[in-house]
């Protein structure tokens, strides 16, 4: 499992590592410099000492090998050797320490029996004056000072592990106590987490899960409310049916069974019908998985369901037909565009009195798509245009199959599309006109 803070106690360790390499190479190069630069400011004053100085010709004595001297303190100090013009050594600071003459002035590298000497060569009256010192000395002093700068970087890294280690489990406390405090909720306590006291990184997460929270307290509460609606709606068609299926079975004659049989049918027609709308509404419902969007042509769609409606409204004695189909096409779920168009002309061919006409439209309006059914049926008063919207809302006075979940799942459709739903008086005053307009349209 991936842990958060041993992830930022990995980076953090790997970032002070990282710098402290870099301040330890710094401080390397800043010693040796240093260092150097000491040194070599020595050469030049030991060899400036030396130019006034008389000196008398000497025989040079035995060689000398400072590797040679261990018990000599000074073995790898300054040698200073004087040369007159003519290569006579004049004077040496080390008996039988003869460093090969340099062949130019300044500072310049010798190596002498394996020995890397630094070497100041100067010319005065006459003189050669010739000061060195070995860069052994030198490196041991650099790694001297690198060490005694390196050590207390080592020993803070364990240190700051700890309080990273610390400091970080003190900043993700309060994911823990969210997570503790999710965790001894019911399933059924949806109330928002706490707020106050929690750190900046954390209240978006907090926030978010609030939300989600409230999301899923509304759909479980339109959930419930749903299941009351149907187990009552339900309850009296079924009730109807066996009501029915007694009177069947005790009718004593062919006109009474056939009476009883003919309730029975239209009985479970209404249930049937009832639970068909109720599995559509079920669908439609916010927390569903809807199905994305594709391209729809209206004009098509139009035809098709009134085509699937013509043979009911012909038995009826209606006129339906398509009075106008602009070839439309709109960005939308051709199944629910299918039940929102099958409700609406339901609705008209159940409301329209024989010799009545239901006429559907598709046309364009200000860049979007208008879907429009006219009937010269029985309409709806204005004052309960907008609740018959209401789940299981049936007019007063209504008869026939109808479920009150029809322009329900109508509404619920169009918001999926965006759409606007306007109820209107039809032509002359009587029927009802429906128009749908959808945002956009090719």
């Amino acid at each position: 499992m991936t842990s958060i803070r041993r992830r930022l106690l990995v980076w953090l360790i790997a970032a002070l590592t990282f710098a402290t390499v870099a301040a330890l190479a710094a401080s390397f190069l800043e010693a040796r410099e240093g260092v150097n630069d000491l040194f070599d400011y020595q050469l030049q004053q030991l060899a400036f000492s030396l130019r006034k100085q008389p000196f008398a010709g000497v025989a040079p004595g035995p060689r000398f090998d400072p590797r040679d001297d261990d018990d000599d303190d000074d073995a790898a100090d300054f040698i200073s050797q004087v040369w007159d013009r003519g290569g006579t050594l004049l004077y040496y600071s080390r008996p039988g320490t003869d460093l090969p003459r340099a062949v130019r002035t300044g500072f310049s590298h010798v190596q002498w029996k394996g020995e890397d000497w630094r070497v100041y060569t100067t010319l005065e009256d006459r003189r050669v004056i010739q000061v060195a010192h070995p860069m052994a000395l030198r490196r041991e002093m650099i790694g001297a000072i690198t060490g005694r700068m390196l050590l207390p970087l080592l020993a803070l890294i364990p240190v700051f592990a700890l309080i990273v280690w610390f400091g970080v489990g003190s900043g993700l406390a309060p994911l823990k106590r969210i997570a503790g405090a999710v965790s001894r909720r019911s399933p059924t306590s949806l109330e928002p987490l706490p707020t106050t006291g929690l750190p900046a990184e954390t209240r978006p997460l907090v926030t978010a899960l609030n939300d989600l929270l409230g999301r899923l307290s509304q759909a479980l509460a339109a959930q419930r409310e749903f299941t009351a609606d149907a187990a009552h709606e339900l309850r009296t068609p079924l009730t109807a049916v066996k009501l029915q299926i007694q009177l069947l079975e005790t009718a004593r004659t062919q006109e009474e069974r056939a009476t009883a049989l003919a309730q029975l049918k239209l009985g479970v027609e209404r249930s049937a019908h009832l639970t068909e709308q109720l599995l559509t509404m079920a669908r439609l419902e916010p927390e569903a998985v809807e199905r994305p969007f594709t391209a729809v042509r209206l004009d098509e769609l139009a035809r098709s369901v009134a085509g699937e409606r013509a043979a009911i409204a012909h038995t009826k004695g209606i006129d339906l037909g398509v009075t106008e189909a602009a070839p439309v096409t709109v960005q939308g779920d051709a199944d629910g565009l299918r039940v929102l168009l099958g409700n609406l002309l339901d609705n008209a061919i159940r409301h329209t009195p024989p010799g009545g006409r239901v006429d559907l439209g598709v046309t364009t309006a200000a860049g979007g798509a208008v879907l429009e059914i006219v009937d010269t049926g029985t309409g709806i008063p204005p004052a309960e245009r907008e609740r018959v919207f209401d789940r299981f809302y049936r007019r007063a006075g209504s008869e026939g199959t109808g479920s009150g979940l029809g322009l329900a799942i109508v509404r619920r459709v169009a918001e999926r599309h965006r759409a606007a739903i306007e109820l209107r008086e039809g032509p002359d005053g009587r029927g009802l006109r429906v128009t749908i307009r959808f945002p956009s349209a090719r």
